[in-house]
Formats: C-alpha cells, sequence, structure tokens
C-alpha cells in the first residue's frame, strides 16, 4: 500500500525536483489559466471583439513559464527531464 501511495502521489514530483506540495501549487494554477484562457477563447468565439488576445497571452506565457522551468539551474549540468511537458 505504501508504494502505491508514493508512485501515486510523490514519484512524479520527485522526477522534477520538487515536493508534492510544490507540484500540487504550481500544477493547479496552470490548470486554472488553462481554465481561464478556453473560456476566453470561447467567449471570444461568440463575441469575437471580446478577450481578442486574452488566450494567446496565456498560451505564450505558460510556454515561456514550462520552457524555463526545463531548463537547468545555475550550476546544473543538466535538465531534470528533457521533456518540458514532464513538469506539468
Amino acid at each position: 500500500m505504501h508504494r502505491i501511495v508514493d508512485r501515486v502521489f510523490f514519484e512524479h514530483p520527485a522526477k522534477v525536483d520538487e515536493s508534492y506540495g510544490e507540484h500540487f501549487m504550481f500544477a493547479a494554477r496552470f490548470g486554472m489559466t488553462l481554465l481561464g484562457a478556453g473560456a476566453a477563447a470561447i467567449a471570444h468565439a461568440f463575441v469575437p471583439c471580446l478577450f481578442e488576445r486574452t488566450a494567446s497571452t496565456a498560451v505564450k506565457r505558460l510556454h515561456t513559464v514550462i520552457v524555463s522551468r526545463s531548463q537547468p539551474a545555475a550550476g546544473q549540468s543538466q535538465r531534470i527531464s528533457d521533456d518540458p511537458l514532464a513538469y506539468i
């Protein structure tokens, strides 16, 4: 049972050098930003003059965040993962 809990809750955050709490907060913020961007895109689909750049701005910002998280930190010889999406 302990192994299952470790695998489900702690294995992935450890792979990206985060605690469960750190990973939870990052992923929750990331998801909420995506939900907001999606809502803005849907509103824009119905009324094109609304939220003209909201979704694309959010996606560009999230892309920058993900790419920067996958870059090696100062003094670190390589990235923790070669897949930027591994950090979500």
